[in-house]
């Protein structure tokens, strides 16, 4: 401590004034003119002596400077004196006042001499030690709570981690069990389907093998039928003694191999031999000639229309030879009808009433323009593909997915008729303009003319290679249009069940095609958008539009039959 202050007490300046009026304890003597020149010679050694101990003393400072400076302890390490620590720890505290106080009370009695920096010393190498440590050992504290807080994170984390890595493991586990439980289930089913394929190629080939005998026997079975009615007419003009003249190709079908003749054929052919002469014509009925084809008819059947019968319709469509602007049209009422797609509409042909078919196996009546619900029909056990009203507005025939047609009487509110016999799903179905017959076109690439006084099938037409997508009479005639998925439209005579005419053009499945109201036109539609406008007269296309590229649904015709109109994905195409 004496050394630290000793060398402290070294580097010290001092600036003392000495003043006239200073009173100190030295007296000053006069010296005389006659002693100056020996008064300058001793002045002049002491001078020199002077000079040389002021040289020591540099040198000695100097050496000392330089021992201070290649001693070992550094200059950080020099113990802080008493009032810098007080100041350092009152400025540290923030104890600004405390601080003001003790620097005037501290410098007023160093300036009254009452208190010295040698009194005061220097702070304890120890304590200063001991405050470092002390400070470190509480930054390690909290550097160690950190790592606590870190570390419990870190153990969430790796809990955490653990748990998913251990869930998808057994997720993992569980979905290689259900793929091996599937791969063996399917090597099991291959094996059986495997089992069974021979079984089912035997089957077909039988099958193939027994339509294409069915087919041959129902030829010869109608080639015999007309033979026997040939022979009837013949033994009946024979008793009668009438002379009746015989078709060429009634004669034809009626000859066989001689080695297959019978007595009757016998006769016959030596009466033509003797050269009979059979004055007495008759004209062919082919609706008659259909229907003894078809066997005995029914007590109940209805007489198919013929085509002279007037269309009372055309006195309609005269009144709206100018249709509405574009402009007169507004949207009046939004109904919400089913809960699932809405598939089929039909309009009242008398009162402002509409039925919508949906996907909900329902079909509902409603009020325009309000909306009230009149009536609920329940029955079908699939989406409803079509519905009409009867002409006369008392009754409703619906198709279905569930291969039926059913009529539904609105006065007794229920179904009163089921049709069967589609083998696959109903895609549409039309009633006649009389009341008397409905058809319906199925999937299974038929449709079929119904006798709704019989409650049977009078005719099934067949001849589409696909799916019959729709079908329609020509009002007040006897002329059945269908379009199918096998790109073709075709005319059917429902007296006969005969085809008439096939209409090609179309590159796509055809979705629909109706009648114009003066029955002069054909319009039909396709899955490509594609629109064609058909001549009846002349049987060939006479306009195609393509509206593609999404499928076209359904074509209508307006009443003055200027307008058509085609709904397809989320818009309405009409042309003019």
């Amino acid at each position: 401590m004496a050394e630290a202050a000793g060398s402290e007490a070294a580097f010290c300046l001092q600036n003392v004034t000495i003043t006239d009026d200073s009173k100190d304890d030295y007296q000053c003597e006069e010296v005389s003119a006659d002693d100056e020149f020996s008064l300058q010679e001793e002045d002049e050694d002491l001078s020199t002596a002077l000079q040389a101990i002021q040289e020591q003393a540099e040198d000695a400072e100097i050496l000392t400077s330089q021992s201070v400076l290649t001693s070992e302890k550094s200059v950080c390490e020099v113990p802080e004196a008493m009032d810098d620590f007080f100041c350092n720890f009152l400025v540290r505290l923030g104890m600004s006042r405390t601080l003001d106080c003790f620097q005037t009370e501290w410098y007023e009695l160093i300036e009254r001499g009452v208190l010295t920096v040698k009194d005061a010393g220097l702070v304890p190498t120890v304590y200063t030690h001991n405050q470092h440590l002390q400070a470190e050992n509480m930054s390690l504290k909290k550097d160690l709570e950190n790592y606590k807080l870190a570390a419990n994170k870190t153990k969430e984390a790796l809990l955490k981690m653990q748990k998913e890595r251990d869930f998808h493991r057994m997720h993992h586990r569980r979905v290689v069990q259900e793929k091996n439980r599937l791969i063996c289930d399917m090597k099991r089913l291959k094996a059986h389907y495997a089992s069974y394929e021979p079984v089912l190629k035997q089957l077909s080939e039988k099958y193939e093998t027994m339509l294409k005998q069915k087919m041959l026997t129902s030829l010869e079975r109608d080639k015999a039928v007309g033979q026997v009615t040939g022979l009837q007419a013949v033994l009946e003009n024979l008793d009668s003694g009438g002379v009746k003249q015989i078709s060429e190709a009634k004669v034809h079908d009626c000859t066989r191999k001689k080695d297959f003749e019978g007595p009757t054929q016998k006769a016959l052919r030596e009466a033509r031999q003797q050269k009979i002469i059979i004055a007495a014509s008759s004209s062919s009925d082919p609706v008659k000639d259909a229907e003894k084809k078809m066997g005995k008819r029914h007590l109940k059947d209805s007489e198919f229309p013929v085509d002279t019968e007037v269309n009372t319709y055309l006195e309609c469509a005269k009144e709206h030879t100018q249709p509405l602007k574009s402009g007169e049209y507004q949207l009046s009422n939004i109904l919400k009808v089913h809960d699932l797609a809405v598939s089929c509409l039909a309009l009242h042909p008398r009162k402002d009433i509409v039925v919508t078919g949906s996907d909900d196996h329902l079909w509902k009546m409603w009020a325009l323009p309000d909306g009230n619900l009149l009536m609920t029909g329940e029955g079908h056990t699939d989406w409803l593909s079509g519905c009409c009203f009867r002409p006369s507005g008392t009754q409703l025939v619906t198709s279905s997915g569930d291969t039926t047609v059913r009529i539904w009487d609105l006065s007794r509110r229920g179904c009163i008729l089921t049709l069967k016999g589609h083998a696959r799903a109903v895609h549409g179905c039309s009633w006649h303009s009389r009341g008397d017959f409905v058809a319906s076109a199925s999937m299974d690439s038929t449709s079929k003319i119904w006798d709704v006084n019989s409650e049977r099938c009078r005719y099934t037409l067949r001849g589409h290679k696909d799916s019959v997508n729709s079908i329609e009479f020509l009002p007040f005639s006897s002329t059945v249009l269908t379009s199918s998925a096998d790109k073709t439209l075709s005319l059917w005579d429902s007296r006969t069940g005969l085809r008439v005419y096939t209409f090609h053009g179309h590159l796509h499945p055809c979705n629909h095609a109706t009648f114009n109201t003066k029955g002069d036109a054909v319009a039909s539609c396709d899955s490509s958008g594609v629109l064609k406008l058909w001549d009846m007269r002349k049987l060939v296309p006479i306009l195609s539009i393509d509206a593609g590229p999404h499928p076209a649904n359904q074509v209508a015709f307006d009443q003055s039959d200027h307008n058509t109109g085609v709904p397809m994905e989320a818009t309405v195409c009409i042309w003019h």
